[in-house]
């Protein structure tokens, strides 16, 4: 069997945010895959635009989207709501018919610099992806709440607890992946 291919996608644009390295502690605890490094640095959605032809980085996520065996999401809070990158993504990536996210398998989740680690964007961006079919692994919400102080030098996780959340559901997405293979 040929190695499951994850996607990653941080809402946040931030070279260095929290919900960027908590997407990639989450890719090194699922193991072996190939792993593509998602961008929602896009355009505005805007149906205008996308009457005069989908934008050339909208079509490289897509291609990303349809390659990939699950996508790995972080979703910061900003102001209590969802990113706007990771929103705009969202939509953009509903757009094609026939549905390039139904039945697409997702991990989702937040880390904030506040006491709740990002819990409504958590809520909401699984809201909108339960919506649009997305068989989002669920359990025990992934919140790293006050960031800053979880990460090391390195970006990775310092907190024990943390680490056996994201590895616990990395496994249940393995074996997600492994079933649906069958």
């Amino acid at each position: 069997m040929s190695k499951p291919v994850l996607l990653m996608l941080s809402g946040s644009l931030r070279k260095e945010s929290y919900n960027r390295k908590l997407v990639s502690e989450a890719v090194n605890a699922f193991g072996p895959a190939e792993v593509i490094d998602g961008d929602l640095d896009l355009p505005l959605f805007n149906e205008d635009v996308e009457a005069a032809g989908f934008p050339d980085k909208v079509e490289t996520l897509y291609d990303q989207v349809r390659r990939a065996d699950a996508l790995i999401i972080g979703a910061p809070e900003y102001n209590k709501g969802i990113s706007g990158p990771l929103k705009n993504g969202i939509d953009w990536l509903s757009r094609p018919n026939p549905s390039i996210l139904k039945d697409k398998k997702a991990v989702v989740l937040s880390a904030a610099g506040g006491r709740t680690g990002g819990e409504t964007a958590h809520f909401m961006t699984v809201s909108i992806l339960t919506q649009l079919q997305v068989n989002v692994v669920h359990g025990p919400l992934i919140l790293v709440a006050q960031a800053q102080n979880e990460f090391d030098e390195n970006g990775r996780l310092t907190n024990d607890f943390l680490k056996k959340q994201v590895t616990d559901r990395m496994e249940r997405l393995r074996g997600m992946l492994k079933a649906f293979r069958l």
